[in-house]
This record gives C-alpha cells, structure tokens and sequence, in this order.
C-alpha cells in the first residue's frame, strides 16, 4: 500500500504540514521498531541533556520529571540515576516494555488534554516535562500542547526538541518529510500554538542534531514564573528575515529533491555498470523517503544494514529492499556504503571504520551527493 507525500504550508500562521492518509494508530503501533538507545550519540545528547536541566532548574529527590514520547528510557534512565522522581508516556508496546526493563515507569498511552488531567487530578503533575522529537509526530498539535498546560505545576518547564523548519529548507533536507511527520515547525508556527493552548516560550536554543533542531523552553501563560530570554526575539526575527513567513520561502523545494533523487540514481547506476558492491545503512524513515522517491529496489541497492534486532529480517517499506544485521557487511565486503540516517554520519562513520580494511567507501546523499573514505 502506498500513499502520496505532499507538504502543505499555511500562510496564516506558517504552520507546515503533511496531508494526512494514516491515523497515529496505524503509525505508532504495540510492534512500534524505533528504539532510541541504538544511537550512542543520541544517548550522549539525553545524558548532556538531564545534567543541564538538572543543573539550570535545580532539580532534586522532591522533584518530578515526565518525558512524553518516552521511547525506550534512553532518557530517563539518567534522571532515574540522579535520584529524580520520574515516569514516563508512551504508547508504542514494544518500547514501553523496553523502558520498563530499565525500572522505568511508564503510561502506555497517546498524550493529550483527557490523559494529562487525570494525570493531573492523580497528583502527578511535573516541574518538568520533556518533550523529544515527538511534537512534528501528533496529528491534533492543538489537542497534545494543551496537555502540558494540566500537566504542569505552576512553575514547572517544558522543553519541546524537534527539527528546524528553516534548515530543512535550506540544506533540502526533504527526506525529514514523512507520513510520521504531521508537522514541520518553525519557532514562528510554535510560538503561535503554544500560546494558542496555554504555554508561553521563555527560550529556544539550537541544536546539531537531526541536521539542525530547535530546543524550545515554555512555561504556563498563565504564571510566567520564568524571564523571557533575548534568544526568543532574536530568532523569531531571523525566521521573519529569511523569508519563512512568505511562500515565495518554499517554492523550489520540490526542484531540489529531485535534482538529489537524479544525483542517487545516477551514484547507484554508474557503480552497477563499473560492478561495484553497494549496501546502505540504516533503516531509517528518513531512508524510506528518499529510496521510495527515487525508485530504488534490491537491483541497485541489494541491502540495508541496521543494529536493531526488531528491524532485521523485514524489508524497507515500498521498496522491499532487504534489511540485515551488521555481520553482513563483513561477509559481503561492500565497495560503497550508502548512510542514509545523514544526521549520524560521524557516528556511523566511526563504527564502521572496518570497512576501510578492504578499500571500501562511504556516500551520503543529502544534502547533496558526497562520496568520501
């Protein structure tokens, strides 16, 4: 079964957006196979993370933390550690059985406005809530925000991590484009939202992580315990001077994903003909856009390698390309390895560094086509 991908931006309030074929249901599913802690750069940025938040708010044993979107504890595991009271929300079975093996709490159900005030009216509010690459991933942003007004103690923070509308735009990043992805956020569409459900923002940082991400700080409108930081200003005007609230912005978008489709296509052909071995890595959502896209099958792409166990031996949707454990790249010694997970690069990188034992290669192809040793 296949659906069209289509983006869809909203000149009122800027807010970008998927057309929606499939119910969160659907996507987050009890045999969900995403689990954050096979990433260790991930886990290292959850575990700089907890120690700044701890540090910056003064948490402690009389505290309560919450991660929305909890995944399989790769974050909760290190505010566990320091003694912080903590539980957990996340729908998908198979994670949330993997955080509980860690000793973490977890309610294994979607977060909304009807969740967050029983969990409200059960004492459990927080002084912080996480909020990690989960707010591009609901279809009723309105109905998820609102929840964390309840959720919150009057002088509670939330901090929302999701990637960066602008430098999706401006490294043609159109592979973050997915059916898991509901929302592309700017700091302008969010601002909006969350003032539109109770939250205010104090502070936004930005981040390297997934090609250039936003870490948004928000507070309840209706306390505003917490001074609003110049950081605020400042990149709203920066969205505002690059054009992100006029369309003019996103046109082109689409010339750019398929001059990156025609650069692959053209990679994976020449090193069929030349009667190279090419396998990629990473069984990433990410992957499946950009292989679907360009109509790559096992004829050019034979293999896609991925640590995690739930994945292996299933096939990479729509293109049906085998998806194997690591061992096969020792066996088949490929000549070229294609990253598709781009946002890990360096990780990956130096995992595989083995390959280089038998004279083989690396190759990106987003932002644009790079094939390096």
């Amino acid at each position: 079964m296949y659906f069209p991908l289509r983006l869809l931006v909203c000149e009122s309030c800027w807010l970008v957006q998927t057309e929606d074929y499939a119910g969160r249901e659907a996507l987050f599913s009890e045999d969900y196979a995403y689990f954050s802690s096979f990433s260790s750069s991930w886990l290292a940025h959850a575990e700089r993370y907890a120690r700044a938040m701890i540090h910056r708010f003064g948490l402690n044993a009389s505290n309560r933390v919450v991660e929305i979107a909890a995944n399989d504890g790769y974050l909760l595991q290190y505010v566990q550690a320091a003694g912080i009271p903590c539980y957990g929300v996340e729908p998908t079975a198979s994670t949330a059985h993997a955080a509980r093996a860690k000793g973490i709490d977890i309610v294994e159900r979607f977060f909304g406005v009807a969740l967050a005030a029983e969990l409200a009216q059960a004492g459990h509010q927080a002084d912080l809530i996480v909020a990690n690459n989960v707010l591009a991933h609901v279809p009723d942003i309105n109905d998820f925000v609102a929840g964390f007004a309840y959720l919150l103690k009057p002088a509670g923070v939330a901090t929302f991590e999701f990637p960066h509308l602008l430098r999706m735009r401006q490294q043609s990043q159109f592979d973050t484009a997915y059916h898991e992805h509901y929302s592309y956020l700017s700091l302008t569409a969010v601002q909006s939202i969350f003032a539109a459900n109770g939250l205010a923002v104090f502070d936004v940082e930005e981040l390297p992580t997934h090609g250039g991400s936003l870490r948004v700080f928000a507070q309840r409108s209706d306390t505003c315990i917490h001074a609003v930081s110049p950081a605020v200003a400042v990149l709203l005007g920066c969205e505002v001077a690059v054009g992100m609230t006029s369309a003019s912005f996103y046109g082109g978008f689409q010339a750019e994903a398929e001059r990156i489709r025609d650069d692959l296509l053209a990679f994976l052909l020449d090193a069929k003909r030349q009667g190279l071995r090419v396998g990629a890595y990473g069984a990433a959502a990410k992957g499946n856009t950009l292989l679907n896209f360009a109509g790559v099958r096992p004829d050019l792409l034979p293999y896609v390698v991925d640590r995690n166990p739930a994945k292996q031996g299933k096939f990479m949707p729509g293109s049906r390309i085998p998806i194997v454990a690591e061992t096969h790249l020792s066996t088949d010694r490929p000549d070229v390895v294609l990253i598709l997970p781009w946002n890990l690069k360096s990780e990956v990188v130096a995992q595989l560094a083995y390959i280089r034992e038998w004279g083989g290669y690396f190759a990106t192809a987003v932002p644009a086509l790079e094939v390096f040793a």
